[in-house]
């Protein structure tokens, strides 16, 4: 059985520092971040142009100048357009460690007694300026930016508690939670099963759904059909291996569940703008770093 908490399960920075850094342009091979969850918490900063970030049910778009936080557990996923954007994934225990003081008020957050809000403009310029303290720190990771992010990440915590940037009432703000775990279990059952040949009634069935029932529903909670989410995830790891192996693109096509050389291109190029032999070549020029998820 899987854990429905618990999308990614991997090691985030070191113990004495669980901080993971990612900045992601239009050469990354997962420029799109996919739906995903983790039990880290991530802040979110934009660089350039759109992201359309769906958290949960609710979708918004962030410009440049906005800051995205995402509690843990949520399931989450961005749509960028001529974007730039960076992400911190970091283990909000590491804020329990030093003083019981701000323990207490940690707690309130990895308790879920609070939900800190999770779209920040330039109408807050207290937190934009510290949010990008914390990132300017992890990205040119000079000598003592360890010092900087985690005193700039309580800054920024007494700021949420002081100016109240949260809501209280958790239960009411997650109504939907029930078909927001329905939606983690499909997403988990294409996740592992993407590489075969999936079919509306196998998708339908991970959930216990009929397949016009599911249809309706997954469309409401992504804003995509099933078949398209499932083309897009193939399309996303086909462009991971692309930009991260040797393999031919034949390989790639038919270990990603395309039996079909020339639909693959097609739908490669429909998703990313580009034919498979231009992502190869970009890799090649540029030095990309794996984005979160």
């Amino acid at each position: 059985m899987h854990d429905l908490d618990r999308n990614e399960n991997r090691k985030r920075g070191t113990y004495e520092f669980p901080f993971e850094f990612h900045h992601i342009d239009s050469t990354h091979p997962r420029y799109v971040m996919s739906y995903h969850w983790h039990v880290e918490y991530e802040l979110m900063r934009i660089l350039k142009g759109t992201l359309t970030v769906t958290l949960d049910e609710k979708s918004f778009t962030a410009t440049a100048g906005d800051i995205i936080f995402v509690h843990s557990g949520i399931l989450h996923s961005g749509m960028p357009d001529d974007c730039v954007y960076q992400c911190l994934v970091f283990d909000g225990n590491a804020f329990l460690k030093h003083n019981s003081v701000c323990a207490g008020y940690m707690q309130k957050i990895i308790h879920q007694e609070i939900l800190v809000y999770h779209h920040f403009t330039d109408e807050s310029k207290d937190i934009c300026e510290t949010v990008n303290s914390i990132f300017d720190s992890m990205w040119q990771n000079q000598p003592g930016y360890e010092l900087t992010v985690l005193g700039q990440f309580y800054h920024f915590f007494g700021i949420v508690f002081g100016k109240h940037y949260y809501l209280e009432n958790v239960q009411k703000a997650r109504k939907d939670y029930k078909r927001i775990l329905q939606l983690k279990q499909v997403l988990e059952f294409i996740e592992h099963n993407y590489a075969s040949p999936l079919t509306l009634q196998e998708l339908s069935a991970s959930v216990s759904m009929s397949p016009k029932y599911f249809c309706r529903f997954f469309s409401e909670m992504t804003h995509q059909t099933p078949m398209d989410y499932l083309n897009r995830q193939r399309i996303e790891q086909s462009c991971y291996e692309l930009s991260t192996t040797d393999d031919s693109i034949t390989e790639i096509a038919y270990r990603n569940g395309f039996n079909d050389l020339s639909y693959f291109i097609r739908t490669f190029k429909k998703y990313k703008g580009i034919y498979p032999r231009e992502m190869k070549k970009i890799a090649k020029q540029s030095t990309s770093h794996c984005p979160c998820e």
